[in-house]
């Protein structure tokens, strides 16, 4: 006889998810506001088109890459050494899809001029949270193209440069960036990986401790042309490896261990011996650094991208379960609490994409040759600011998801934990918050970035704003002023690196409230996001955080040990 109890007959619903552009009021808010009317135009239909497919083939796509696993068979039965890595179906299907819609491939193409970093970066915000960060080798594809595009010899600007730029799958390549090592970790100074003379090209020898992407066609990495001397580090240089040889076998690359990550399991990343790797040198011979810093630069805005995506997730699947799941004689989202929280996540996605889509709008302008000197350097100090402010915001949306969703969040075959995992990577690669708060400063003072952004600010206060403004407008410049006194406060470059995580997010959360004003005041009639700006100033905006090191005693601490 069947069994029954109260409970039997109740599934509850899966949240599914609608299209993500037509869904996303604020992104088509802030295009209509930013984009030229006819360029909106033409791409719209894109971008419609793909925001449908965001929670459908590529979420089947991404759970299959999900759930099967890269492989890595080193020797065959024969005890040949191999190294095949196989990755699943689906992961083949996401870079396919990549490669036709041109996540790369827009942004040279500049079809739409300065805009056309905004487009492509606006379809990886949809397309990151339902890739399995297959956006991961595509911000090391778009990396590597940018690099060769302005440091590459004619024959990287040739066949590789086509390859990485490439719609059609069958031409279509990734490349990797090859620069961690067991020695020195984020301090690549410390490499250990060395470049012989080959001919005209080079052999390289070392050990790469955590490769990305490893099932690349190309990668780009560090090496010294010359061995240490009484202690001494020799300058690194860059150079461009293919990773197979024109037989299908590996080009002087052993593949040691595929490595076991808390997230992005889809992910192929790889522990590799270099045996005799033929490379070819890129840029200038000892300036490897500073060539590579043209890489990572691209790398860290897709990074940014790919957190406001996952805030995006975690604000969008609640949204959705809201309106489903009943408790406590309600549907949950009626419950004044779960409002809330559901308000807390969707200003903190709209305000960090804000910020997101701003540096694709100044790197736009700066590869059009349109961007002013001041908003170069502004590029180049937000770029690391952004990167690690949004990374830290997405963790912690994340987590905010699963417990909206309760014990089912927890459930590893619900997909929703997947989200905090990948995000909790945001905040390692490409530098750690530590890491990027002390390339804040270099920017600061080589790029003369802080002038910059004292310039830009205030070309951004003089503009006419209406009435209703009147009171935003002050509390922002009060903000203003009282950040920008206070880095002009601190005397010593000591007592700044001990400052630098509490500037860094000041200088964020400043930023995005000043990109709200701006867009409330060519938007003033769309009042409910003039809730949002105040919510900012008031409970984002913190004077006393600028002194958190002080409070903390840190930064007598670090005049004592720098002396």
């Amino acid at each position: 006889m069947k069994k029954h109890t109260p409970y039997s007959d109740f599934i509850q619903q899966i949240p599914q998810l609608g299209n993500e552009f037509e869904d996303d009021k604020f992104l088509n808010d802030y295009l209509e506001t930013y984009l030229p009317a006819n360029t909106l135009s033409e791409i719209k239909p894109d971008l419609k088109q793909f925001g449908g497919r965001v929670g459908k083939d590529f979420l089947v796509w991404a759970r299959d890459a999900e759930v099967n696993e890269p492989t890595l068979t080193q020797f065959d039965a024969w005890g040949n050494r191999v190294d095949e890595i196989k990755v699943a179906d689906g992961w083949k299907q996401l870079e396919r899809v990549a490669a036709e819609d041109g996540l790369v491939a827009i942004g040279y193409e500049r079809k739409q001029g300065e805009y056309s970093r905004m487009y492509q970066f606006v379809k990886l915000y949809m397309y990151t949270a339902s890739s399995a960060i297959y956006t991961c080798p595509l911000a090391m594809t778009d990396g590597a193209a940018r690099l060769i595009e302005i440091h590459g010899d004619e024959f990287l600007k040739g066949e590789p440069f086509e390859g990485l730029t490439s719609r059609d799958p069958g031409k279509f390549k990734t490349s990797g960036q090859w620069m961690t090592e067991r020695t020195g970790g984020s301090d690549v100074s410390r490499s250990m990986t060395f470049a012989y003379p080959d001919g005209d090209n080079f052999e390289l020898k070392g050990h790469k401790w955590f490769t990305s992407a490893i099932t690349a066609d190309m990668a780009f990495t560090l090496a010294s042309t010359e061995q240490p001397e009484n202690g001494k580090r020799a300058p690194l240089t860059v150079f461009y490896l293919p990773i197979r040889n024109e037989d299908g076998s590996l080009n002087g690359i052993e593949v040691e261990a595929l490595k076991d990550k808390l997230g992005t399991k889809a992910l192929p990343t790889a522990q590799l011996e270099l045996t005799g790797a033929k490379a070819r040198l890129v840029g200038e011979k000892g300036k490897g650094v500073k060539t590579i810093s043209t890489l990572f630069n691209i790398t860290r805005i897709y990074n940014t991208i790919s957190a406001t995506s996952y805030m995006r997730r975690a604000y969008s699947l609640p949204k959705v379960y809201s309106d489903m799941r009943e408790a406590f004689g309600k549907k949950i989202g009626k419950h004044v609490l779960y409002e809330k929280s559901l308000k807390q996540l969707e200003i903190t996605y709209q305000s960090n994409l804000m910020l997101a889509l701003f540096l694709t709008r100044l790197l736009g302008k700066e590869e059009c040759d349109s961007a002013s000197e001041t908003e170069q350097s502004l590029l180049r100090l937000l770029t690391p600011v952004a990167k690690l402010y949004t990374a830290k915001q997405a963790i912690a949306s994340a987590s905010e998801c699963i417990e909206m969703f309760g014990g089912l969040g927890y459930l590893e075959d619900s997909g929703i934990p997947s989200i905090l995992r990948d995000s909790q990577v945001l905040s390692i690669w490409e530098g750690t918050t530590n890491v990027l708060s002390l390339d804040m400063l270099r920017a600061a003072e080589k790029e003369n970035g802080l002038n910059a952004f004292a310039v830009y600010s205030k070309e951004m206060m003089k503009q006419d704003y209406p009435a209703s403004l009147k009171d935003y407008h002050a509390k922002v410049g009060a903000k203003l002023n009282t950040f920008l006194g206070f880095v002009s406060s601190v005397k010593s470059a000591e007592d700044m690196v001990a400052y630098s995580r509490d500037v860094a997010f000041y200088l964020a959360e400043l930023t995005i409230a000043l990109l709200w004003l701006d867009f409330l005041r060519l938007n003033p009639e769309k009042e409910k996001y003039a809730q949002t700006l105040n919510y900012w100033l008031t409970y984002k905006l913190n004077d006393a955080s600028l002194k958190e090191a002080e409070v903390l005693g840190l930064v007598e601490k670090e005049r004592i040990e720098h002396g």
